[in-house]
């Protein structure tokens, strides 16, 4: 039987025995800061250089948020007094403004002598972040170093002979580009550089590529350097983006630091590994596939189950039901998602691309895509994920800070939907999506930085001063008693209960109204939830003005259908068949509704799921469909939404994911939500709760999975079958917790230190 938790195992690394013809096959690697595509072709190797900060000035670097703070109260008038199509003229007139485009740098081109290839192989290691090609002696090895931000290639063949460019002609590239190309002879290989500046723009950047060469000769070419008879190549490569000029000698400088040793790959190797292996290794799942209860047929089953995993990535992607494709998505995702999280988190497309042309700017859709992807970092061990997410908040305060002000006229934060990473500002709206309407993003982008909280047991301060700066938006949005509005006025329905007007339901609008209503489900979620959150970190009299505030929002509406309804606000109909669910926030990823506490709403919020449509098919509305899913313990839905992303097509051969079925616009959401959804149905937790198995799928009834996190402050790892179900749980507190099992409800008392060994019986 094959151990999946020895690195490098087939479980944790995938491969082809063909070279990849396009970008989109390419296999990944990246630390957060600096992303390859590899396309391990040995005459014509390749390898795509993208960085977190790549993005072409379009006009939205100077973009503002609309000044509207003025007009908010005659819009919330008219909408109260039913004139439902009021916030389509909530805006200043301009046109739709995107974001500006995420893209690549250049390509890393190797071209050798045309020649016969055979005993062709290119796999990626998710352990180690290496992708590694080679055929009849040739050998390509590329990494991207979490210790040292430097992309790593070393190559290596009998008498290697290869023109070395870099190549900055990618699909897409707007013209107009001021392209300088740079190369220079150094004693014991080349350095070449690669400047790009953007069309009437002073921001431009900067590719420095240190070869270093063992053996042969080296000389200058029109586009680069030829190499000659040389038994190794080591290239170490950076970029930069600018404003003005970039010292390049400084650059090459910091490059030639790293080479202390003649061809310190390994070295290199190792300084990484301590960072990425050590995080992608926290959590394994181990599906055990093919495995029978039978012990008559188990070595069959073995054998079954190891030809599977030691199938190529596209074969084993046939395999749509098979526990090993799962495994092998899970792996990726997870090595994927860690890949693409540092100086920002992921990207729609993580941290790759090889069009300029990315879709929807390759940008952070924080309504939606970001936390959907993103949902695993807490409970599957990535800190540094979540790390990723709080650097992007927290540099764009200021920015939340000028849009409260400015649309809503209000102290306190709002986040946009939309960011290229620079900017944080609400400028990217129209009349079909009133983004900027949009009020519970701050709320849905700090509830990771919550989770992570709980889950090591110690609350950030920044974290704290954010949700305060929630509480205090409001408090002014509520009440309007410190907006820069005249009067003091509070908006309430014939109960009494607060009204969130204008609210949004991303990206969805009533049936029978406009885009632009009252009292959106996520809105009053968001609100609720910040500022009793809010509250938790501030104890004292803000504290009590918060939850009291808190307590006057009106409640969720169950329709006339007996679904929650998207809009808690009489006579706005709901619209079914939306890739969104934003309305089922308070099912996930807060606790706010759930089959234990509020049985009546989670059954409203069951029918909704169950009345939602799929709309476009897209990836992001089929896993945020089984997340949603497995919090309510719905196994077969869980199932059936995998299902229609595994039968769907959406995955290329580098395990990365696809937007629509048939493997149809590049992007993340799917690669990194799947290990999300898994966890989420396998464990879930609250500060106070531990479920095991909600919701898993009848297709995997054995399998294991290991250093799941919890809220309250342990490790658990599940392994069950059929016929048992055993939990090792590891507490770093002292906690009393319910623990939540098919076989019902039972208090478990925890002891910092002192493992715990539950043994369940059947499930």
């Amino acid at each position: 039987m094959t151990d999946v938790s020895v690195p490098g195992g087939p479980t944790h690394s995938t491969w082809e025995p063909l070279p990849a013809t396009r970008w989109e096959d390419a296999y990944l690697s990246g630390n957060g800061h600096h992303g390859v595509l590899v396309f391990g072709d040995p005459n014509d190797d390749r390898v795509i250089v993208t960085h977190h900060t790549l993005v072409r000035p379009n006009g939205a670097e100077h973009a503002r948020p609309p000044q509207l703070a003025a007009e908010l109260p005659a819009l919330q008038d008219r909408l109260l007094a039913g004139d439902l199509t009021a916030a389509e003229e909530f805006t200043d007139g301009r046109p739709l403004q995107w974001v500006q485009p995420f893209h690549p740098a250049f390509q890393l081109r190797l071209r050798r002598p045309a020649g016969e290839v055979s005993h062709y192989r290119r796999s990626v290691d998710f352990t180690t972040g290496e992708v590694t090609a080679r055929c009849d002696g040739w050998r390509s090895r590329v990494f991207v170093s979490r210790a040292d931000d430097v992309i790593v290639q070393h190559v290596t063949a009998p008498d290697l002979t290869l023109d070395l460019a870099q190549d900055h002609q990618l699909p897409g590239a707007p013209t107009g580009l001021g392209v300088g190309h740079g190369t220079l002879l150094t004693p014991d290989g080349a350095v070449l550089t690669l400047r790009v500046r953007y069309p009437d723009s002073d921001r431009a950047y900067t590719g420095v590529t240190l070869a270093q060469v063992t053996g042969g000769t080296t000389r200058l070419t029109s586009a680069g350097v030829r190499i000659a008879g040389a038994t190794d190549v080591l290239l170490l490569t950076r970029v930069r983006r600018h404003t003005g000029e970039l010292d390049v000698v400084a650059e090459t400088r910091a490059l030639r630091e790293l080479l202390s040793d003649r061809l310190p790959y390994d070295t290199l190797l190792d300084r990484h590994l301590a960072l990425h292996r050590t995080a992608y290794t926290r959590v394994t799942l181990d599906l055990r596939a093919g495995k029978a209860d039978s012990a008559d047929n188990a070595d069959n089953a073995e054998d079954s189950k190891d030809s599977e995993r030691a199938l190529p990535g596209t074969e084993l992607l046939k395999r749509t039901r098979s526990p090993a494709l799962l495994e092998r998505l899970f792996a990726a995702g997870r090595y994927h998602l860690l890949s693409a999280s540092g100086l920002l988190p992921p990207r729609l497309t993580g941290l790759w691309t090889g069009d300029w042309n990315t879709a929807w700017s390759g940008a952070f859709t924080n309504d939606a895509n970001l936390n959907l992807q993103t949902a695993s970092a807490a409970s599957a061990a990535l800190p540094e994920v979540t790390d990723a997410l709080a650097s992007l908040i927290h540099r764009q305060l200021d920015d939340w800070r000028e849009n409260a002000r400015a649309v809503f006229g209000a102290r306190g934060v709002v986040a946009p939907a939309h960011t290229d990473g620079e900017s944080g500002l609400s400028y990217h709206f129209s009349r079909e999506y009133p983004l900027h309407l949009w009020t519970a993003g701050a709320d849905w982008l700090l509830k990771p930085l919550v989770d992570h909280d709980e889950t090591r047991g110690a609350r950030d301060p920044r974290t704290a001063a954010a949700l305060a700066e929630v509480a205090l938006f409001y408090e002014d949005f509520l009440t309007s008693e410190h907006t820069e509005q005249t009067e003091h006025t509070e908006r309430t329905d014939p109960d009494g209960h607060l009204v969130l007007v204008p609210s949004y339901s991303p990206e969805n609008r009533p049936a029978n109204a406009s885009w632009g209503a009252i009292n959106a489900a996520m809105d009053l979620s968001a609100a609720r939830h910040a500022l009793h959150t809010a509250a938790d970190y501030h104890p004292g009299p803000d504290a009590d003005r918060w939850r009291a505030l808190a307590d006057r929002l009106p409640p969720h509406r169950v329709n006339s259908e007996g679904a929650l309804a998207e809009w808690a606000w009489p006579g706005l109909d709901d619209s079914y068949d939306h890739r969104h669910l934003s309305h089922l926030y308070g099912v996930w990823p807060l606790d706010e509704i759930n089959p234990y506490d509020t049985p009546d709403l989670a059954t409203a919020a069951h029918r909704a799921l169950q009345l939602r449509g799929a709309e476009n098919d897209s990836a992001h509305g089929h896993l945020h469909h089984a997340l949603v899913a497995a919090r309510l313990r719905d196994g077969e839905r869980v199932a059936h939404a995998l299902g229609q992303v595994l039968d769907g097509d959406f995955f290329h051969a580098s395990l990365m994911s696809a937007h629509y079925p048939n493997r149809d616009v590049y992007n993340a959401d799917a690669a990194h939500t799947l290990p999300g959804v898994l966890v989420e149905a396998l464990v879930q937790s609250t500060p106070d709760r531990l479920v095991l198995l909600p919701a898993l799928p009848a297709a995997y009834p054995h399998g294991q999975l290991t250093g799941v996190r919890t809220r309250f402050g342990a490790e658990v790892d599940l392994t069950w079958s059929p016929r048992t179900v055993t939990a090792l749980i590891r507490p770093s507190r002292t906690h009393r917790v319910e623990l939540r099992t098919s076989s019902g409800t039972e208090p478990l008392h925890l002891v910092a230190g002192e493992d715990r060994v539950l043994t369940l019986g059947a499930r």
